[in-house]
């Protein structure tokens, strides 16, 4: 392989592993949020330690990614100094107002939630594990704008050798953002549905001592992977009508990514809509249905990464859409002996975060919430535990 596709390669396997995390990271949020917020106008322990539990997974997803985060930012300067040089006083707008978003108010008021237990007023508690979410998505969101500013750019004038931003409004209401925001979300619910949803199940057919808590887990995973499988594919569709002609056209890569994408998308709207969602009721008592969504869980991160294929590869040569081509955006001097060692040490330190990462929220599930870390000290006693015949 040539140094082109070695630096392409370094990319796309870099972010597709940091966008696992993202998409647990938005759909475990607004969870964890709801969940806090039964607990705070219920007073109900079990809501509170149902908010623990899931809060727990999600600040252990959050913390690694933030280091695959890391990763990704630091490619720009190593591999991408032409797009730096050619677009960064555009497309580094959004970049730096999601660092701002990502790592100073959505890590600051995380760190209030995490160290707030039994130590703030319950309602600026609750406030801080709401405004951690609208930051998470408000994070994703400048994402978007920078990405689909490299789908289309508008908004920016070319002067002589380099990009200038215009109008920040016109980026914010690029069509090639218009859809693709919304389509982020839905794949983000669906993700932290299908691992709540999983997780769950798995509890239940161990035949859990906490089956009211992963009952109302698996029910709300259900609904809320419906969801999120209903605005992912509803919006992919709608982006369809606005992507170049010849996206997909002329590119097996992309072609490949977007019928898998779909493949999965219409399979998991077929199952979890049209035959799970009705049965929600009954879905907990069923434990022959508990190994399916067991081995469904994965499936949404895959059509997670099958949609960046489509969308990323879809855009060559064009690192900016008929504007800035792959190779122009590549720093200068390159070799493929540098290129080749950062790409097994980007792939090696963010593989093996993805296994530590599952690993640790394997163990958290495994062990149920009967000895959680977050909140607990002052040590708040754990649900009771009561056996009953499903």
């Amino acid at each position: 392989m040539d140094v082109l596709d070695l630096a392409r390669l370094q990319f796309a396997l870099t972010g597709s592993l940091h966008f696992l995390f993202v998409a647990l990271t938005l759909g475990l949020a607004p969870l964890v949020a709801i969940m806090h917020t039964r607990w705070v106008r219920s007073g109900n322990p079990l809501h509170e330690h149902m908010t623990r539990f899931w809060g727990q997974i999600y600040v252990i997803n959050y913390a690694l990614g933030i280091v695959t985060g890391l990763v990704m930012e630091f490619q720009f300067g190593l591999s991408w100094s032409g797009l730096s040089h050619y677009a960064g006083d555009v497309f580094g707008a959004p970049l730096a107002m999601e660092t701002l978003v990502a790592f100073f108010l959505e890590s600051t008021f995380l760190g209030l939630w995490i160290f707030g237990w039994h130590r703030l007023p319950k309602a600026l508690h609750l406030a801080c594990i709401w405004i951690v979410t609208l930051t998470a998505y408000g994070s994703a969101f400048y994402i978007m704008i920078g990405n689909a500013f490299l789908q289309n750019p508008v908004g920016s004038v070319v002067r002589g050798d380099h990009m200038e931003l215009t109008d920040f409004g016109a980026l914010m209401s690029n069509s090639a953002l218009v859809g693709a925001f919304p389509h982020v979300i839905g794949a983000g619910l669906a993700a932290g549905g299908f691992v709540m949803m999983g997780a769950s199940a798995y509890q239940l057919l161990r035949r859990t001592a906490y089956l009211e808590f992963f009952t109302k887990s698996l029910r709300t995973g259900v609904v809320v992977a419906a969801i999120g499988v209903v605005v992912a594919v509803g919006s992919g569709y709608a982006q369809l009508g606005l992507v170049q002609e010849d996206k997909f056209e002329a590119n097996t890569g992309a072609a490949v990514g977007l019928g898998f994408m779909m493949l999965i998308g219409e399979l998991l709207q077929l199952v979890v809509v049209f035959l799970m969602l009705p049965t929600v009721y009954w879905l907990p008592r069923w434990r022959w249905t508990h190994p399916i969504l067991i081995i469904m869980t994965p499936l949404p991160f895959l059509a997670a990464v099958f949609g960046w294929m489509a969308r990323e590869i879809g855009r060559q040569p064009w690192m900016i859409w008929e504007r800035l081509t792959v190779a122009d955006a590549m720093s200068p001097g390159l070799t493929s002996g540098m290129v080749t060692t950062s790409l097994i040490g980007f792939t090696g330190v963010l593989g093996l975060l993805a296994v530590v990462d599952y690993v640790l929220i394997v163990r958290v599930v495994r062990r149920g919430p009967g000895d959680l870390a977050l909140g607990a000290w002052p040590l708040t006693p754990a649900p009771a535990p009561v056996r009953l015949e499903v």
